[in-house]
């Protein structure tokens, strides 16, 4: 499994992306309003799984579109074929690809791009974390003031969900120099490079979250679920519906991020 074959599949579906961006003709709901699918995506997902089964035939794929493939193997590439849909279909360019290699439960390979700023990420296990082949390091920051914090939020049919996670907001907030957000692994490679101090989201599938995990661990960030605890991956049928959460931010400051948000 080499980083030139990842690196390969991310810009192949890029340009795919590219291709696309600024001409979509059809939106389609998904779950949610927040969830909303286009050709797009289709198209990416299926030259990425084609692209992997090309190569690693005996390997499982699991894909937003597509579901899970299940050959029986150890290793399983989890693939988001376009992270930031929504900001994809109304022109706005925060958005990218991102494909994971998980070895048994825990990512040992990863890659984003963002295609319209043509930047890409990788990371492979105890090897660190680049951009464009120059290594990136997290925020080493230690003063919240100094600070920009990202926070995505999406619609909910759970008013009291939203309600909670307004609260954290204003709670970091007050602490922070500045609220970002795009709402998509954007969020997460800049706080990967340093520009972003935490990134938090509270609502992803595996896809989601399995890539940037491995790329912020590898550039130095504390990567947890929302109350602090370890993210775990096993990929199945099962797997599909679950909800991650994460927390990335410096270990220096990570506790102080909990503190505040009391979970």
């Amino acid at each position: 499994m080499t980083v030139d074959f990842l690196k390969d599949v991310l810009l192949g579906a890029g340009e795919i992306l590219k291709a696309g961006f600024g001409s979509v003709n059809e939106i389609r709901t998904k779950q949610d309003q927040s969830n909303v699918v286009t050709e797009s995506d289709y198209k990416s997902e299926e030259f990425i799984r084609s692209a992997i089964s090309g190569t690693y035939p005996a390997h499982n794929i699991l894909g937003e579109e597509n579901g899970f493939e299940n050959r029986g193997n150890k290793y399983t590439w989890v693939v988001d074929p376009l992270d930031g849909t929504s900001n994809f279909a109304a022109q706005i360019p925060w958005f990218g690809v991102l494909v994971a290699l998980i070895e048994n439960h825990e990512p040992v390979l990863a890659g984003a791009y963002l295609p319209m700023s043509d930047e890409l990420y990788f990371a492979t296990r105890e090897g660190g974390a680049y951009k464009n082949d120059i290594r990136i390091v997290a925020s080493k920051e230690v003063d919240l003031k100094n600070l920009l914090f990202c926070y995505s939020l999406d619609f909910s049919k759970d008013p009291d969900k939203t309600e909670r996670e307004a609260q954290i907001i204003k709670s970091l907030v007050q602490n922070f120099r500045n609220l970002r957000s795009t709402n998509s692994c954007v969020d997460f490679c800049y706080a990967a490079e340093g520009k972003i101090g935490v990134a938090i989201n509270q609502t992803m599938k595996m896809w989601d979250i399995a890539s940037m995990h491995l790329i912020l661990e590898e550039a130095g960030a504390k990567v947890t679920g929302i109350k602090g605890n370890d993210i775990e991956y096993h990929p199945s049928e099962r797997s599909l519906e679950q909800n991650f959460t994460a927390i990335a931010a410096n270990p220096a400051i990570h506790g102080k991020i909990l503190d505040l948000i009391g979970m």
